[in-house]
């Protein structure tokens, strides 16, 4: 008798370490059964983008140069086509050959033009945002090189999407006597005034616009 019960007793003592061990697996364990105690991988989701009113304050619009805008040539007299009577469509069309044949005659070239670089400066009053923008750049004299002024078509926009904020068509003149050094130039546009942004998504513009002067500059950056 007294062998059974020392038997009984060491059964129950095994069977209730068994128990104590399976339970503390669970509770020490990555997951279990029922679930409990399994921890959560999934990533928090990323922090709404918005934009703090510091950084709009701070924020000024890069301003960027158009692919064909940063060059200018001006050629000699005698590469030009003369004029004919036509139509506006007509002369249009000959205009545009014209300064394809010019493009293709290098010999003829007086001066090539080139921005080189582009900055700005920003500031806020009355709901406004005023803009200073500068272009640096220089003028190399070519083969049929003569001293003179050169007048330079500079455009500088400004839009909001495909809205046209600001729009203005200089004729920048730079004065080249040299004929075996480029001459450099800087031009600042100081009156770019456009209602102050609610975001950061203004793009402003700089380059040559060699096209005809339109009644609105609006217009011409639009459709550019």
């Amino acid at each position: 008798m007294a062998f059974h019960s020392f038997n009984g007793r060491f059964v129950a003592g095994l069977a209730l370490a068994g128990f104590m061990l399976t339970a503390a697996g669970c509770q020490s364990g990555g997951s279990s059964i029922l679930g409990f105690g399994k921890k959560d991988s999934t990533p928090p989701p990323p922090p709404d983008p918005k934009v703090l009113s510091s950084q709009l304050l701070a924020y000024c619009p890069k301003v960027t140069l158009r692919d064909g805008t940063a060059f200018f040539n001006t050629y000699a007299k005698g590469n030009q086509k003369p004029k004919k009577k036509a139509a506006a469509q007509d002369a249009e069309a000959a205009a545009l050959d014209a300064s394809s044949d010019q493009q293709d005659d290098s010999a003829k070239v007086i001066y090539q033009a080139s921005i080189t670089d582009v900055t700005r400066d920003c500031n806020r009053a009355n709901g406004s945002l005023t803009m200073k923008i500068a272009v640096a750049g220089k003028v190399v004299p070519g083969p049929m090189f003569s001293p003179g002024t050169i007048t330079m078509p500079i455009r500088i926009a400004v839009m909001h999407g495909t809205e046209v904020l600001y729009s203005q068509l200089h004729q920048h003149q730079v004065q080249v006597t040299n004929p075996s050094s480029a001459t450099q130039f800087v031009f600042t546009d100081s009156n770019v005034v456009v209602p102050e942004p609610t975001a950061q998504d203004y793009q402003a513009f700089a380059g040559y616009d060699e096209g005809p002067a339109k009644k609105t500059d609006k217009n011409i950056a639009a459709a550019e």
